[in-house]
């Protein structure tokens, strides 16, 4: 006999409890960059100001990073180089390739989300205790690990 539970059929599935969170959380976080005064803010930008590090990145490897096309990024980079959140320049390894970092006012917005996200986990923390978050991000993880290991 196995220890395991099985879903219920009347349980909301995984999958949609947490396409509803990351939903949830990624309004969360432009709802809040225009509430800070940045007025531009949309949920396309959110994969590239998670995967773009500060040191910069080429357009290829952020879309790759974010698991989408390389023109979808290149799109969502040419809006925040108007808005003039990033700057694009000669990668110094490959100068016919181009770097994208940050602006100072891309910095300034780094910082603003990246205090709003720790407290977002600071808000998950005081509701279900250290070690339920700590739980969570676990199961989060494996979650990942898991389904990467099935598929490779």
């Amino acid at each position: 006999m196995s220890s395991r539970v099985a879903p219920r059929s009347h349980e909301t599935p995984l999958m949609v409890l947490i396409h509803r969170a990351n939903r949830e959380l990624q309004s969360d976080v432009v709802r809040q960059a225009r509430d800070a005064g940045y007025d531009g803010a949309k949920p396309a930008h959110n994969a590239l100001f998670a995967t773009l590090p500060l040191a910069g990145a080429r357009t290829a490897d952020l879309a790759e990073r974010a698991g989408v096309t390389r023109q979808s990024m290149g799109e969502v980079v040419r809006e925040l180089v108007d808005q003039g959140v990033l700057e694009m320049r000669p990668d110094p390894h490959d100068r016919r390739a181009k770097l994208i970092t940050y602006t100072e006012a891309g910095l300034a917005q780094v910082r603003t989300g990246r205090a709003h996200i720790l407290g977002i986990d600071e808000l998950m923390v005081a509701e279900l205790g250290v070690d339920g978050y700590e739980c969570l991000r676990h199961g989060l993880d494996t979650l990942v690990e898991v389904l990467r290991a099935r598929d490779a």
